[in-house]
């Protein structure tokens, strides 16, 4: 089996790889009706920085630095063909919105570039999984929004994945890719440091707090966010594989289990794991732009159709932080 990543130099992809290297096998649709997983024989990593290559990889890997929206590039890291591809690659929100250029030729065409190669494939159509967001809806919604709710986003980056969405759709109807696409939450906590994205931070202000350091609040307590912890998210990414294409029916796009809370109840589940010390490093610092681009996001999801898809979210925020204590938190000085 042949896998490529793109975004494979970003903090998800290089969990996946991580993960992909760990289990050395990815269970696909077909594979799954047979019960014998193959073994993954060459990892493709590509990225705008040449991806790091993993230690001890129990199978080839090929890391490529590149434009996504070069279909040259594109072409060399598909050259040997690929049974899955993950396009992880993106202009995160804010970035998109105060470079409208950069998100177009980045999200649009970019993954326009990766579909026609993947279209132009010798053999069987490849897995093609989209990481979409949360950011497709907005405008007038309903109290809880289903993934057949129309797409209204109010956001250059949501508009984005909105139309990289109906492509994935498009292309997987004509038979060129087998489209999966996976709607994201806004992902908590993310390790690091903070970026760009609007969400940056609810991963901030758990964090950092947790780990001695100031963080900075920029939208009101009581914004609503819908999250899912990155281990989730990766369960999700494998998952994906091994749906079979018809269950996802007519839309190929699925919105993924998260966890309904406000920046309140966040705050309240750090003080549960540093203490009100925790919660002290937190500062207020309102800025207008990103609480606009927060506030026209839905914070409460009908994910039946993930449910029955067989995507799994986290019980509650108390999970989601414990799952970044138990997994990236970097150990304070003297600890």
């Amino acid at each position: 089996m042949r896998i490529a990543i793109t975004g494979a130099a970003g903090f998800l992809g290089q969990k996946l790889v991580a993960r992909l290297c760990e289990s050395g096998r990815l269970p696909t649709a077909s594979t799954a009706e047979t019960g014998a997983d193959p073994a993954i024989a060459e990892l493709a990593l590509f990225d705008l920085c040449e991806p790091p290559e993993p230690e001890g990889a129990p199978f080839r890997v090929r890391t490529q630095a590149g434009d996504i929206a070069d279909p040259a590039a594109l072409t060399a890291l598909l050259a040997d063909g690929a049974d899955v591809v993950y396009h992880l690659a993106a202009v995160v929100s804010s970035a998109a919105e105060a470079d409208f250029d950069l998100g177009l030729r980045v999200n649009l065409d970019g993954t326009r570039a990766l579909l026609e190669v993947c279209r132009r494939l010798p053999g069987p159509a490849p897995q093609f999984i989209f990481a979409s967001s949360v950011a497709v809806y907005g405008g007038d919604l309903p109290e809880a929004v289903r993934d057949d709710t129309a797409l209204a986003p109010q956001s250059s980056y949501g508009t984005q994945k909105a139309v990289c969405e109906l492509l994935v759709n498009d292309y997987s109807r004509r038979g060129f890719i087998d489209g999966r696409v996976l709607r994201l939450p806004t992902i908590v906590v993310r390790p690091g440091r903070p970026n760009q994205a609007a969400s940056s931070f609810a991963s901030s202000i758990i964090r950092e707090p947790l780990q001695g350091e100031t963080a900075a609040l920029p939208v009101p307590e009581d914004t609503a966010l819908f999250v899912l912890s990155p281990r989730r998210v990766l369960d999700a990414l494998c998952h994906a594989a091994a749906v079979p294409a018809e269950a996802f029916g007519a839309c190929r796009s699925v919105m993924l289990s998260g966890v309904s809370v406000t920046v309140a109840e966040m705050i309240r589940a750090l003080a549960r794991v540093g203490g009100e010390e925790a919660v002290a490093r937190i500062e207020q610092r309102p800025d207008p732009r990103i609480a606009a681009i927060v506030g026209g996001w839905p914070a409460r999801f009908d994910t039946r159709k993930a449910a029955r898809l067989g995507f799994t979210g986290d019980a509650d925020m108390d999970a989601i932080v414990q799952a970044f204590v138990e997994d990236d938190m970097v150990p304070q000085a003297g600890h």
